[in-house]
């Protein structure tokens, strides 16, 4: 999402193998991957399919680098009309099964750059901005009613872009209430998810059956104040500025040397356009719809979970809980990385999902099914 062509590029470093400790019931030796490099990140074009192109100046990845004898694919930015609103998706890779990834509140598709062109190497990846995120439409809460904004849309979505766009069943690879979109997605039409990996998904504490019975009026007073009143557009100012966004991104990132110009450019430009402030109000002030809780049990498909232990947010003790459901396969802690790991530490999720997705892929003999 950033504003400009950035440069990225990428220093080498000798593949070795190290034992991380993803504490599952056994501890998992992975292989940390060698990142050829990665696309140039383009300005996005609303009416246009935008190509990016492969650049070898900045990195962005970290310790990961480029193998020019196995250069990574290039990844696209394209939109895609949905019942009349424009919605932006990176899209990248050719074979193996489909992947969507699809972000957390305030985010957007850029917030998987990290894991785009390394997950394209084997499978067909797809990033989408939800719609009221990143550079999708924002359309006004107050003409598209209150019952726009919630799960139930945004599941959706999702639904219909692996109907139309992929024409395939697709793996939901989702961080935070992204986890939220994937499983209501996965509960209402079933025959589309061939699994999800959740990535500290929300717990959604602000949830009215979470709040305490004397707290309740007071909440959604105060949530009526901030969307039908100017103090909400003030509330949005104060952190829609990039000291704002780079704060809370260090209070969320246990590394926060990974909080960079980049990512904080990626998260606030999108925020700055017409129509964002309302969506943010819309958001903070939504606190029906379903729970987790509720939707792990409906699921059909396989789900694991990988959680940042270092997450400040949604809290790991918490979350530990959501293992003990049947149709969650394990619960995998991620060590010292904070509530969005597939930024914060590719180098563990992109294993995680090529070893989740490789476990539950049908085999190449068999052809996939066109939903």
């Amino acid at each position: 999402m950033a504003t400009g062509c950035i440069s990225l590029t990428l220093r080498p470093l000798p593949k070795v193998e190290v034992p991380l400790p993803l504490f599952t019931s056994t501890r998992t030796k992975i292989p940390t991957s060698t990142l050829p490099s990665i696309s140039t990140i383009s300005r996005f074009r609303p009416n246009g399919f935008v190509v990016c192109s492969i650049s070898s100046d900045r990195s962005t990845l970290g310790n990961q680098i480029q193998d020019k004898s196995n250069p990574l694919p290039q990844v696209q930015s394209c939109t895609w009309n949905w019942r009349g609103y424009s919605i932006r998706y990176q899209c990248s890779g050719s074979d193996g099964p489909a992947l969507v990834l699809v972000h957390g509140f305030g985010a957007n598709s850029d917030h998987w750059r990290k894991n785009i062109p390394v997950l394209a190497k084997s499978h067909r990846v797809y990033a989408i901005d939800l719609i009221g995120y990143g550079y999708s439409d924002k359309p006004n809460p107050h003409d598209v009613g209150d019952s726009f904004y919630t799960f139930e849309t945004w599941a959706s979505q999702l639904n219909d872009f692996c109907r139309y766009v992929i024409k395939d069943e697709a793996f939901f690879i989702c961080n935070s209430i992204g986890g939220v979109v994937g499983l209501q997605a996965a509960v209402t039409e079933p025959q589309i998810c061939k699994g999800i990996l959740l990535l500290n998904i929300s717990l959604r504490m602000l949830h009215i059956t979470k709040q305490p019975w004397f707290g309740r009026p007071f909440i959604a007073s105060f949530q009526n104040l901030l969307r039908n009143t100017a103090v909400g557009k003030l509330f949005f100012k104060s952190v829609a500025t990039p000291e704002s966004v780079r704060s809370i991104l260090c209070q969320c990132y246990h590394d926060t040397s990974q909080v960079t110009d980049e990512l904080v450019q990626i998260i606030l430009d999108p925020g700055l356009q017409p129509g964002a402030v309302d969506v943010f109000l819309e958001f903070i002030c939504y606190s029906g719809g379903p729970l987790p809780e509720e939707l792990l049990p409906q699921v059909k498909c396989p789900v694991l979970i990988g959680w940042g232990d270092k997450d400040p947010w949604e809290i790991i003790e918490l979350g530990r809980a959501y293992g003990n459901f049947d149709t969650v396969e394990d619960f995998v802690v991620l060590p010292n990385v904070g509530h969005c790991p597939q930024d914060e530490a590719p180098h563990l999720v992109n294993p995680l999902v090529e070893s989740f997705v490789a476990r539950h892929a049908k085999s190449p003999a068999t052809s996939s099914t066109t939903i």
